[in-house]
């Protein structure tokens, strides 16, 4: 993720900018009227998302977002605006994105932003900003919705990365618009949100290609980025208009979206009450212990099953799994950004086990109808959010819980499972002993972002194991049930379980938080890798360490100087 921005700049490195995560507190709230740096319209079967960056909009103070460069605030009103076009507008059926400047698409990360930014701050926005690219992605694929980016001037690094997002890229022939990955020649990082990865995965660029263009500052325009597949095609500014609304309108011929006479669901605002260091959403509550530095998150299953998909629809926003979704999320992205030092989180859930299967044999009755499916690919992206959370993960499955098939991927999504043998003893309000249950949620309709479920990656060196476990699909299963068919760590009883939790919760705390989060993240994604597991992978390991090195970071290094007509300082040895 790169900028062209203020190239010309004479000043001695970037100027300090407040530490984001440190002194703000960062919403991820908002909604079409309250956009600063982009526009959503729709006519009839194709939506426009429109980029015209403020430039004294940035999240944090400190700089300035010169030629539509971005940062976390801009990617938040853009994960929006992709949600909303998926649940309010099921009749747009193509999604154009272009830019409201005269030549410049998107110039990517704002420079000053990333050099002056605390190293967390920088990780979690390219997180967010991969998640959000993988979500444009992801409507195509499971919801029918292309997007075609319009690249109406120059697309540099993170602004080159959106159009990668997109199914097809069509960019002017100015004589001047080129698209670039210089993140190597002029800042000594990496495409940070998948560039190299979507260069050769997705459009196919041959490799000795691909390394021109991504060592090459200034980019490739005009018939020689159709020809290395960087671009689909190039227009005439004359034609360019004509040629983008041709193709969206073939595009949206081809979509499987309802189209036109389809109605939407409202997204209103999120209800949460903040209390200290506890959080309340109608279906989700997370609460903090800022001294053993964990935050358990509670989520409440559902009390009633709609009748059919038109009471479903009547729901709105308010129907169970889309609303403990979006509560799930939005607990998920708070406590990432805001929350450094709460290092392990613990999944909880509650509710009534014949409820919860219920529902989910409501939605897998109807998961071809838009709303379900949209709602059940909210619910597979949020979990996935979980996967790739740098965080450790524990399920507490206890009595009153309801961990059953989608509730139930959120134990697998964890490092580890607990699961309490009976009852605990003393409880004035006896529950029943714990349950788990797998449905089709667990065997094929929630995968990982390597395409494999997560039993598929749990019981990954035994064919045998995978099978038994599929096998029990519809069963309660007790704790020792669990424990035998290996989908639990361990099964204390009532006597045992507040010292191991506490124990295992201690030991958390006493390793390094980075040995943790590589560890985590290799153990997380086993099996064979796919263009997502790659752009989180390197995200993770390679730009994790660049982003540090003194060659990009330093005070005489790439970022620092960046700008200032001074050439950074590199250490040759290679390392």
């Amino acid at each position: 993720m790169t900028t062209l921005e203020d190239r010309s700049a004479t000043t001695e490195g970037p100027a300090p900018v407040a530490e984001p995560a440190a002194t703000t507190e960062v919403s991820f709230d908002t909604s079409p009227e309250a956009y600063r740096h982009w526009t959503l319209s729709v006519d009839g079967e194709v939506a426009r998302l429109v980029l015209d960056v403020a430039e004294d909009g940035g999240i944090v103070p400190g700089y300035e977002l010169k030629m539509n460069s971005y940062d976390l605030g801009v990617d938040i009103e853009l994960h929006d605006a992709v949600q909303r076009i998926r649940f309010e507008h099921p009749e747009v059926r193509a999604v154009v994105v272009t830019s409201a400047k005269e030549r410049m698409f998107c110039a990517g990360a704002n420079i000053k932003m990333l050099a002056a930014s605390p190293h967390s701050w920088k990780v979690n926005f390219c997180k967010f900003t991969n998640e959000t690219r993988n979500g444009i992605e992801d409507a195509t694929a499971h919801s029918g919705l292309p997007f075609i980016a319009a690249v109406n001037g120059t697309a540099a690094g993170g602004g080159y990365e959106l159009a990668l997002a997109c199914d097809q890229i069509v960019l002017v022939d100015d004589n001047s618009s080129a698209v670039s990955l210089p993140e190597v020649p002029l800042l000594g990082v990496l495409p940070g949100t998948g560039g190299l990865t979507r260069v050769v995965d997705k459009r196919g660029v041959r490799r000795d290609l691909a390394d021109i263009f991504s060592t090459t500052a200034e980019g490739i325009r005009g018939e020689r980025a159709v020809q290395w597949r960087l671009v689909d095609a190039t227009v005439k500014a004359r034609d360019f208009d004509a040629e983008v609304a041709r193709r969206a309108a073939e595009a949206a011929a081809g979509s499987s979206r309802p189209g036109a006479g389809a109605t939407g669901v409202a997204l209103t605002p999120l209800r949460r009450e903040v209390d200290g260091d506890t959080t309340r959403y109608e279906h989700v509550r997370v609460v903090l212990d800022r001294d053993s530095g964990t935050a358990t998150i509670t989520v409440s299953g559902p009390t009633e099953v709609p009748a059919d998909v038109d009471a479903l629809q009547a729901e709105g926003d308010a129907a169970w799994l889309l609303a403990a979704t979006r509560e799930l999320d939005d607990a998920i992205l708070r406590l990432r950004t805001n929350e450094l030092d709460v290092g392990t989180w613990l999944l909880r859930t509650e509710g009534d086990v014949a409820t919860a299967a219920a529902y989910d044999e409501f939605l897998l009755a109807h998961r071809e109808h838009w709303l379900v499916n949209e709602t059940i690919g909210f619910y597979r992206r949020t979990v996935k959010r979980l996967d790739t959370t740098s965080r450790s993960l524990f399920a507490l499955i206890e009595p009153g819980s309801c961990f059953v098939g989608a509730l139930a991927e959120i134990a697998f999504a964890a490092d580890r499972q607990y699961m309490l043998e009976g009852q605990f003893e003393d409880d004035e309000d006896p529950k029943p002993p714990a349950v788990i249950r797998l449905d089709a949620f667990n065997t094929g309709l929630l995968p990982m972002g390597n395409d494999l479920t997560r039993l598929q990656v749990r019981f990954l060196g035994s064919a045998d194991e995978l099978a038994a476990a599929e096998a029990a699909v519809g069963r309660d299963l007790l704790a020792a049930d669990a424990a035998e068919l290996g989908l639990v760590t361990g099964t204390p009883d009532d006597i045992d379980w507040e010292d191991e939790i506490r124990l295992v919760i201690e030991e958390r705390a006493s390793f390094s938080p980075d040995a943790l989060t590589g560890m985590e993240a290799n153990l997380r994604f086993a099996g064979r890798e796919t263009p997502e597991t790659k752009v989180f992978g390197r995200l993770t390991a390679w730009q994790n360490w660049i982003f540090q090195r003194p060659n990009a970071a330093g005070p005489e290094g790439a970022l620092r100087r960046y700008g200032t007509g001074k050439r950074a300082d590199y250490d040759r040895k290679r390392v």
